[in-house]
């Protein structure tokens, strides 16, 4: 069936594993925003848990998991830690994922209007 298709190609195991565990950590609404600000700079925990509208202790610990996912990075300074996102295909993914949702269930539109939201270059309703 599909192997005969002479472009065919499946990701491995480990592949799929790693990417179904980097979508499961994407699946909380607070990470969300906290990679959404992460994307737009830098920024220490107490300025992401106002911007997430979270407590800091929760930002730390959902930070925590998405740095061992390899989704964010942190840069230490003095007693602070800066985390920014670890890499352009976390900007991609989080971009694609917020484009896609706002295009459930609507017409695609190729050509976005005033009004949406921008991260250095992407455009997301």
């Amino acid at each position: 069936m599909h192997t005969s298709l002479p472009d065919f190609d499946m990701p491995n195991e480990e592949q799929v594993h790693l990417a179904a565990e980097s979508f499961r950590l994407l699946s909380d609404p607070t990470r969300i925003k906290i990679l959404w600000a992460l994307l737009q700079g830098e920024s220490n925990v107490a300025c992401l848990a106002e911007l997430a509208d979270a407590a800091p202790t929760a930002v730390s610990q959902h930070l925590a998991k998405l740095r061992l996912a390899g989704l964010v990075k942190g840069r230490r300074e003095g007693t602070f830690v800066y985390y920014s996102a670890a890499d352009d295909h976390v900007r991609r993914l989080l971009t694609q994922g917020i484009y896609h949702a706002d295009h459930i269930d609507r017409d695609d539109d190729p050509h976005p209007s005033p009004g949406h939201a921008t991260v250095e270059g992407s455009t997301v309703r």
